[in-house]
């Protein structure tokens, strides 16, 4: 994948033609190391933004952007996803993974016993939660946490975790 989703555009503010973000990264404050942003909309149109000024509000981010001057240029925002290019992504840690990488991975138990495909990655709070799509169609969720997640091979795309006690009710 060569973009990543790194806000939703939820609403405007004031009347120079700010809009507010609800961040879908776990660094809201990697805005500030931004030029520039892609918005797609619904209808899988897509237009570049340089950023004149970003501020934080609350658990929101707010933006300026280049030639969104007034309200009623912001408000035409509203709902589309901010995305960025993969370099543009922040440097990830020991054991950290973007989450495009993740989806569609094949998960395997230690054993070997194949369990199905990660297909989506909740996040909780106090630790991420792999849900796993099994061939029967049952789901199994999976938390992010060490004990569990034995060995991710984002190359090979193969996940293989340990399940606790319970996860396969």
């Amino acid at each position: 994948m060569d973009y990543f989703e790194i806000g939703k555009i939820v609403n405007t503010v004031g009347v120079k033609g700010e809009v507010r973000i609800y961040p879908t990264t776990d660094e809201a404050r990697r805005y500030d190391l931004l030029e520039e942003i892609a918005v797609v909309f619904d209808d899988g149109s897509r237009k570049n933004w340089k950023i004149e000024k970003v501020r934080y509000h609350r658990n929101l981010v707010v933006l300026k952007l280049a030639g969104v001057d007034n309200v009623d240029d912001a408000h035409k925002l509203r709902g589309g996803t901010i995305i960025i290019e993969r370099e543009n992504a922040v440097p990830l840690g020991e054991d950290e993974y973007y989450i495009p990488d993740l989806i569609g991975m094949d998960v395997v138990a230690a054993d070997g016993n194949e369990l199905g495909v990660l297909t989506n990655v909740l996040l909780t709070g106090a630790n991420d939660v792999y849900v796993v799509k099994q061939p029967t169609g049952k789901e199994i969720l999976i938390p992010a946490i060490g004990k569990c997640i034995l060995c991710v091979d984002v190359v090979g795309r193969k996940m293989t975790v340990e399940l606790l006690e319970g996860l396969m009710s």
